[in-house]
């Protein structure tokens, strides 16, 4: 196909005009933009309901991986009108409900997609609680699971469900699913219970973000609640090297990694993620499914 050149395309009964196809947006992988589209239109089916309802911020890379990139909160311009958006503070954002945008977007050159905890259609009540899990060396994604492993302990013990990803990088981000609460109730939940890891496993967990402090450790971010904070939404691609994708996990998994010290074994690509949807569903489900109230701590 000649550089440049166009395809059009019917996705959920809206008409789209597909660009660049041949392109390659990671180049030490030679995975081309038709192989990022092809990615989201087959993973939408368990990818958008953590999407539906949200704003969605786009990292875009024209160029691929190895090029400039930007982030875009605002819809743009040029969006076609059936593209749903919202006002959140003041910011007309897209809103991704559908096949059809999430393949625009996709089309955009927009690898990573991005959400706030809330809907727009309630943003003062987050729908998740979220840690992000962040090891500065040497720790790395094993040490973050051992910290997971603790935090999932922590939450069954108050009887709270809580899910489990990659962040498509070189941690895990921990959701537990809430309803009735504020980005001020699941900030300081999540630091209180972050405090308590540090001060049970000092030499392994921190929750000061000053770099120097982080290293060697996992640090839990807890400021991912903040209500203006976004976080890297499931089944998202990422930009590394390699298709990379923030992966759902089951717990057995990340219980697996760490006995058998085995990080690739939650190093997921692309076409990978597609045949574990295919196995598994959606694990990550629970998170947009399950309701439950933070318990009153005090």
């Amino acid at each position: 196909m000649a550089a440049g050149s166009k395809t059009a395309i019917e996705v959920g009964g809206r008409r789209l005009t597909l660009s660049n196809l041949d392109k390659v947006l990671y180049p030490a992988a030679g995975f081309t933009k038709a192989g990022v589209l092809d990615y989201y239109a087959r993973v939408a089916p368990v990818m958008l309901p953590h999407l539906a309802g949200r704003a969605v911020t786009m990292v875009r890379f024209p160029n691929g991986v190895a090029g400039d990139s930007f982030f875009e909160k605002r819809r743009p311009p040029h969006a076609p009108a059936w593209v749903r958006s919202a006002t959140v503070d003041g910011l007309i954002a897209c809103v991704v409900d559908d096949a059809p945008t999430l393949v625009w977007m996709a089309n955009l050159a927009a690898l990573e997609l991005h959400t706030l905890q809330a809907r727009v259609d309630d943003p003062g009540h987050p729908t998740s609680m979220v840690f992000d899990l962040d090891p500065g060396a040497p720790a790395d994604i094993l040490t973050c699971c051992a910290v997971a492993l603790e935090l999932r302990h922590a939450l069954d013990g108050l009887g709270l469900v809580s899910v489990v990803k990659t962040s498509g990088s070189k941690g895990l981000h921990l959701a537990v699913p809430v309803r009735g609460a504020t980005a001020e109730d699941t900030k300081a939940f999540a630091r209180g219970l972050g405090q308590l890891l540090a001060t049970q496993h000092p030499d392994q967990v921190t929750v000061v973000m000053a770099k120097p402090e982080r290293r060697s450790r996992v640090f839990v971010d807890w400021s991912q609640n903040d209500r203006h904070k976004t976080t890297v939404c499931a089944y998202s691609l990422r930009a590394q090297p390699q298709p990379l994708v923030s992966t759902p996990l089951s717990w057995d998994e990340v219980s697996d990694a760490l006995d058998s010290r085995d990080a690739a074994a939650l190093t997921f690509e692309a076409p990978q993620v597609l045949e574990r949807v295919q196995r598994f569903g959606d694990r990550y489900a629970p998170n947009v499914e399950v309701d439950q109230e933070l318990p009153n701590l005090g």
